[in-house]
């Protein structure tokens, strides 16, 4: 098998996704800060019980800064990696490792303009990158893996 060396390449997220994180994050830190306010300035003094308070100023603190590192982290590590033996998909945190040698067919189909790693058993990804690197993506794969069939699906074809 030839190995290529690892080759990466960054997901492409939609104008509205991309916006859509942004104000997820400028959210997380709005609520970060409303809360840290609202701790400084009120604390525990005007609960009857502080208990409350307490597990309320702990929540906020901790579901905006978790929600907020999850959806930076979406933003700026979510990315495909073929590595020769496996080919990986990032989105944020959450990684998933598929055996190159599992890859069936690759398809780009021109009617859609996307590109489609199926795998032996029947599951597929629909791949999310700059229509410019479609080539050295398929590229990367090939050079993983020798026996993975490259396929081009016409505007024409019928759906099966």
């Amino acid at each position: 098998m030839y190995n290529m060396g690892m080759k990466t390449f960054k997901y492409k997220f939609t104008k509205l996704n991309t916006a859509l994180i942004i104000a997820g994050i400028a959210l997380c830190v709005v609520g970060f800060t409303i809360n840290l306010v609202q701790c400084i300035k009120y604390g525990t003094a005007s609960a009857a019980d502080p208990v409350y308070p307490i597990i309320q100023y702990t929540i906020m603190f901790i579901v905006t800064v978790v929600l907020g590192s999850l959806l930076v982290s979406v933003l700026l590590f979510s990315e495909y990696v073929v590595d020769g033996k496996y080919f990986k998909t990032r989105f944020g945190f959450i990684v998933s490792k598929y055996d190159t040698e599992k890859i069936e067919v690759v398809t780009l189909d021109r009617k859609t303009n996307k590109l489609v790693v199926t795998f032996t058993d029947n599951n597929y990804i629909v791949i999310v990158v700059k229509e410019e690197w479609y080539e050295e993506f398929v590229t990367a794969l090939l050079g993983a893996n020798p026996k993975i069939e490259y396929r081009i699906r016409s505007e024409d074809e019928k759906d099966e």
